[in-house]
């Protein structure tokens, strides 16, 4: 398994772009399914979660190809097996994406139930909830999930908790049904208006996406169409992290500060300088960071996948922080890896207290999750000597080339394969 060395202390100084979003490609990606005519995919970032969606989307039928600009076409003209296999949706839960378009466009699907990172139970329960309101048949055998339905039908659905996926797997199912579909309690995040604009480039009809109730009035057909990803805010927000624990001073271009402004206000209450523009960010450190409260919530409030980087960023802030994950039950487990470089961190329930420490020290850590690997190599950014991350294949699924990036920020920081 590969590994990153990172030799600590150095500012992060520099430019450098932002990636497409990974958590609006995935989503994107599906919509492919419900049409026969391309769908053509900009800014899409190249990273392990995408090759497995791809890989997923060619093995039911869907020809994949490249453009000489990194774009992906996609085209669904013959769906010949909606089926998700456990080999591959074992490794990443977006694949339950494909349940919704498969349903609306072909009738029926078979979805293994999903696996991904091991921060909590997400289940899919509401994707559920609602197909079954929109008149499909749902089973579950043998580790699958069996949807079948002639034609969906419109329905009023009212999510019982805040789900992303689920909110986008049951607006693409709407675009197909018969009649308007509403959906209250619905997801707000960026990536969910991204999905909505891309599907009402294919023709659909969504409003209201990035409010708490999206309208979908059901169309007879999608078209093909082309769409450029939005910037990713997570790795936007790691990096503008990385660089005001490190004491640096760095500007992202591409990016989008609209969609950050929880990020923005914990950066500049923990003392950073933060310039922005319609789309670049700048950022800069006077002196040092002083330690910030955070508490996850959904959009537009603090992002549980930044939580894990702004408490590495706390373990050397002045003062004592609480951060309280309110999303996942499981999204402490960086905790006591980040210990065994020096920080001073007790969790008490979904709370973790971080008193900051003058210094961390390098030593070799484990990645657990892919926000954890995140703030496993911030923090060894901050350390002082040689800290080593193992199990990287986690970074990798949501991080694009993360140690050329950093390297142009002049990190010292290497893959050892």
């Amino acid at each position: 398994m590969d590994k990153l060395v990172i030799e600590g202390g150095v500012p992060l100084t520099g430019e450098i772009g932002v990636s497409g979003a990974k958590n609006a490609t995935l989503p994107i990606f599906t919509a492919a399914l419900l049409t026969g005519e391309p769908l053509t995919v900009s800014n899409v970032p190249h990273l392990r979660d995408v090759t497995t969606m791809l890989n997923l989307l060619a093995q039911m039928g869907v020809k994949v190809s490249m453009d000489e600009k990194l774009g992906v076409e996609l085209a669904a003209s013959n769906i010949t097996d909606p089926v998700a296999s456990y080999e591959l949706v074992k490794t990443m839960r977006a694949s339950v994406l494909v349940l919704g378009p498969l349903v609306a466009r072909c009738g029926e699907a078979r979805v293994s139930l999903p696996g991904g990172c091991a921060i909590g139970l997400r289940p899919v329960d509401q994707h559920l909830k609602g197909l079954q309101a929109m008149g499909a048949e749902v089973s579950i055998e043998h580790g699958f999930i069996s949807v079948r339905a002639k034609r969906l039908r419109g329905a009023s659905i009212c999510m019982d908790l805040i789900t992303v996926t689920g909110t986008e797997n049951l607006m693409m199912a709407a675009t197909l049904a018969a009649g308007t579909t509403r959906i209250e309690n619905a997801a707000r995040e960026p990536e969910v208006v991204d999905l909505a604009d891309c599907l009402n480039a294919m023709g659909a009809r969504v409003r209201g996406a990035g409010s708490d109730v999206i309208t979908i009035e059901g169309v007879e057909r999608l078209h093909g169409a082309r769409h450029r990803v939005m910037p990713d805010r997570i790795e936007t927000g790691t990096f503008l992290a990385a660089a005001a624990a490190t004491g640096g001073s760095i500007r992202l271009t591409g990016a989008r500060p609209d969609i950050l402004d929880s990020v923005l206000e914990k950066l500049r209450e923990a003392g950073a300088v933060i310039e922005t523009g319609r789309d670049w960010i700048a950022l800069k450190t006077n002196g040092a960071l002083s330690a910030v409260n955070v508490r996850t919530s959904p959009y537009p409030a603090f992002p549980t996948d930044m939580q894990a980087q702004f408490m590495a960023l706390d373990s050397v802030a002045r003062g004592t922080a609480l951060v309280t994950e309110t999303i996942f039950e499981n999204r402490f487990m960086h905790v006591q890896e980040l210990k065994r470089l020096g920080a001073d961190i007790e969790v008490e329930g979904n709370t973790a207290v971080v008193k900051g420490v003058p210094h961390l020290d390098g030593a070799t850590v484990m990645a657990t999750d892919l926000r954890a690997s995140a703030s496993l190599v911030l923090a060894g950014l901050i350390a002082r000597g040689t800290t080593t991350v193992e199990r990287v294949y986690h970074l990798d699924r949501g991080y694009e080339r993360i140690e050329e990036k950093l390297t142009r920020l002049g990190a010292r920081i290497k893959r050892v394969r």
